[in-house]
């Protein structure tokens, strides 16, 4: 039997609802009076769980004798962790391809609260780099791959992750939410985001949203240069190279939209 912990009946319960879904995993299905029989519960209660969990769809009934098998929650859950594990290695060598094409150094950046990680990174033709991003973590509000992946946050979990006041870097920084807000609905409708000088002096960058397999944007696929090579005159036409190399890596990803 599994052993519940101490600490209340909402925890007791959560505690059974998982063990529920792992006793229906290693199975591969299991009916009520199994379930009920390994967590050691009476079946009314199993039922109870169970009718919770197919209901948000962890679970799924099957008509035969009622037995339920995992359902589709569980996959789509699985896949978007898959598909954060498997970024780096699915998208590096079109971030390469990229840096040829544009000439310009490219990242991928994935969302931390406040905050955007680095996770991959080609350097462009047209100059060395003097640091390599990967694995560093930048200011949300102000980088291109900050902004493209607030751009669908719903307001709550945006307004959660702005608590703070926001920190300027450089004269062109946002610090007003409103604008902030305002630059986030334009990414919406145009499909890419762009930074001039506004983490550093003389950086800008412009970014496209990479989607996972149910469309929700998961990364960032960045370009950025010196303002002397990458100009906001060419905002448009880089922003467009990375639009179709994030396209490529949201469809290695099970993205079809």
């Amino acid at each position: 039997m599994a052993k519940q912990p101490e600490s209340g009946i909402p925890v007791q319960s959560v505690d059974r609802a998982l063990t529920a879904l792992e006793i229906v995993a290693k199975l591969g299905s299991a009916g009520i009076t199994e379930i009920a029989a390994e967590l050691g519960v009476h079946k009314s209660t199993v039922s109870r769980l169970m009718a919770v969990l197919e209901a948000r769809g962890y679970v799924e009934q099957l008509s035969e004798r009622g037995k339920y098998r995992l359902g589709f929650t569980v996959v789509r859950l699985a896949g978007s962790t898959s598909a954060h594990m498997d970024l780096p290695r699915q998208s590096q060598d079109i971030c390469d391809e990229l840096a040829a094409r544009v000439g310009e150094t490219t990242n991928i950046a994935i969302l931390d609260n406040d905050r955007i990680i680095n996770v991959a990174e080609a350097v462009g033709s047209a100059g060395i780099a003097l640091r390599t991003w990967v694995g560093q973590s930048c200011p949300v509000h102000a980088t291109s791959s900050g902004k493209v992946l607030l751009a669908e946050l719903p307001d709550a979990d945006l307004r959660s992750r702005l608590r703070k006041r926001l920190e300027s870097f450089a004269p062109n920084t946002i610090t007003d939410l409103a604008v902030l807000r305002a630059q986030l609905r334009t990414i919406r409708e145009q499909g890419w985001a762009s930074c001039e000088e506004e983490l550093e002096i003389g950086l800008n960058a412009v970014a496209a949203p990479i989607r996972d397999s149910d469309g929700r944007i998961i990364a960032a696929l960045s370009v950025s240069g010196p303002t002397y090579r990458l100009a906001a005159e060419r905002f448009s036409e880089v922003a467009q190279e990375a639009v179709a190399s994030a396209g490529a890596i949201s469809r290695r990803l099970g993205y079809h939209g």
